[in-house]
């Protein structure tokens, strides 16, 4: 049908060639000679079907090469900047100072940054492998406020890509309430690096979740905590947590620093204890 067509193109503009002069009658001899050489190349379906396929193989590429919004880009970028940030301040290794430490090895540090403020920074092992604690804090995130009781609740708002999540986080009330509740919405960031995990985040801002009556919103970041199997030992997991929080609201500063250094040392009992049940729980169903 394609090339019968051609034909008839060419016949109709055969028959005006007389009438043409210079450069027009030049263009449209070309033009025949075009048609023609189409109309009696007859190519097969498969041909045109083939030319569709393969473009729109490379549509597909290029929209996979970037398949995100300039929104979503800009969150992909602020866990990654999460991420160099807290791993520059954990690099520096002078200036930090002893805050807490257990009998069973766990230890609190903290600085203060010129452009940050005081910072924490909890060191614990963990008698868990890697890929457990892995799964607790990152595939399980949202069921944290089950075993922490510092976690009312934490939501996950919107995923991206694999390893970038927005969540909203609503703390518990302090004993007492001396401190009250506090709620934040993050961009949280995962990344595997060799055997290293790092799970870093930072406050952000997110239309969808605007600030909540009755409740603080207050800010974070950059936070990360670092997972590494322990030399010679691969059933234990180096928990390294950089915490950089701010509460908000009229609080002293002692009252912050002793708060957030005792919330550090009780999430590393409550993950162990979670930790514990949840192989013990496994093995039973096995």
């Amino acid at each position: 049908m394609l090339p019968a067509t051609f034909k008839l193109c060419a016949g109709i503009s055969y028959r005006h060639l007389p009438n043409m002069t210079g450069l027009k009658r030049q263009a449209a001899v070309a033009i025949v000679q075009e048609l023609k050489k189409v109309a009696f190349s007859r190519p097969g379906p498969t041909q045109w079907i083939n030319n569709v396929h393969r473009r729109s193989s490379l549509l597909g590429s290029r929209l996979e090469e970037n398949p995100f919004s300039d929104m979503e880009m800009s969150y992909i970028k602020q866990g990654e900047e999460a991420i160099q940030k807290s791993l520059n301040i954990l690099g520096e290794k002078d200036g930090w100072k002893t805050e807490a430490v257990m009998g069973n090895g766990d230890k609190v540090l903290s600085k203060v940054l010129p452009d940050v403020g005081k910072v924490f920074q909890l060191e614990v092992v963990v008698d868990q492998p890697l890929d457990c604690v892995y799964d607790e804090l990152v595939e399980k995130m949202e069921q944290m406020g089950d075993w922490n009781p510092n976690i009312k609740e934490i939501k996950i708002l919107q995923k991206i890509g694999k390893d970038t999540v927005i969540t909203h986080e609503t703390s518990a009330a302090t004993p007492g309430n001396v401190i009250g509740p506090r709620d934040f919405v993050s961009v949280r960031c995962s990344k595997r690096r060799g055997s290293t995990c790092l799970l870093a985040g930072m406050s952000t801002t997110y239309a969808a979740m605007p600030e909540q009556k009755g409740v603080i919103r207050a800010e974070n970041g950059p936070t990360c905590m670092v997972l590494r199997p322990v030399l010679g030992n691969p059933s234990q997991t180096k928990l390294t947590w950089l915490l950089s929080i701010d509460l908000k609201g009229w609080l002293p500063k002692t009252l912050i620093n002793q708060v957030l250094s005792q919330t550090q040392m009780d999430f590393a009992n409550h993950l162990r204890n979670r930790l514990t049940k949840s192989i013990s729980a496994q093995a039973l169903r096995c």
